[in-house]
């Protein structure tokens, strides 16, 4: 059976680009957004979640690499995430989550802010569905899952653009 969804393209926002004001820090911060085309006539969400676990952009360290196909998903195992792990959120929470990280470490330089307007925040409101990874069991870690100091996950569903992004925003 032929995928609902295919690989479009990457974001890619690294904030040690961005100058920041005394008392506050970049740290090794970065939000990854992978943008999938919905299919013409796409199926429920939880069949697209299933999909976005199936391709191979999905199976991604986050470490730099640039490998995909492994057997991990960031922190996790990919094999121990299912349509399930991921659970309905909001735009305001969707965007707190990205923001309460983002702020984390001290104020965020304005240009910083309106990149993540850009390519999250903006986004995730024009959604017509989000969602967030939930908490998944300690034996979904992975071998070297400490390599993430945080790891945050949404997937944006937004049926009136055909788009479906996997937004990752992580320390390291």
């Amino acid at each position: 059976m032929k995928s609902p969804l295919t690989y479009q393209d990457t974001l890619f926002v690294n904030f040690r680009h961005f100058a920041f004001p005394e008392g506050s820090g970049a740290g090794y911060r970065w939000v990854d957004v992978k943008r999938f085309r919905l299919a013409a006539d796409p199926p429920a969400d939880r069949d697209l979640l299933a999909a976005l676990i199936a391709q191979p952009e999905f199976r991604d360290l986050y470490d730099g690499s640039e490998i995909w196909q492994d057997l991990r998903h960031g922190r996790w195992w990919a094999d121990r995430i299912g349509p399930e792990a991921y659970v309905p959120v909001d735009a305001e929470g969707a965007n707190g989550i990205v923001r309460n990280w983002a702020g984390g470490l001290g104020p965020v330089p304005a240009e910083l802010d309106a990149r993540l307007g850009e390519t999250v925040y903006e986004p995730a409101r024009r959604a017509s569905s989000r969602y967030v990874l939930g908490e998944l069991p300690e034996d979904a870690r992975h071998d070297y899952a400490q390599v993430h100091i945080e790891f945050h996950e949404l997937v944006l569903v937004d049926r009136a653009l055909g788009v479906l992004s996997l937004v990752v925003a992580a320390d390291d």
